[in-house]
């Protein structure tokens, strides 16, 4: 086994949470800013995170096989059929 799938076989949800975290905002939790490299590296640890460990089946995901999710816009219709996102009333607006 290779290191990097070592790293992330081990790898503790908490510590995958707060990578996907700082990919996602471009700054770690302290609040610094994530140089070029480290975003790169953390979204492919990220990446491979969720394919090896996460059965994605979201839209743009990494899936198990190491693909791309690409659910069509009539396959997203049906994930959320009958789910209600908001409900307002004409007085709330």
């Amino acid at each position: 086994m290779s290191d990097i799938n070592k790293v992330i076989d081990e790898m503790p949800d908490e510590v995958y949470k707060k990578l996907l975290s700082a990919v996602e905002l471009g700054k770690w939790q302290d609040g610094s800013e994530l140089s070029q490299e480290q975003k790169d590296s953390t979204l492919q640890l990220v990446m491979l995170y969720q394919a090896r460990r996460l059965n994605q089946t979201d839209h743009f995901t990494i899936n198990s096989q190491g693909g791309l999710n690409e659910l069509s816009k009539a396959e997203l219709k049906k994930q959320f059929k009958g789910e209600s996102i908001a409900a307002f009333k004409e007085q709330d607006l």
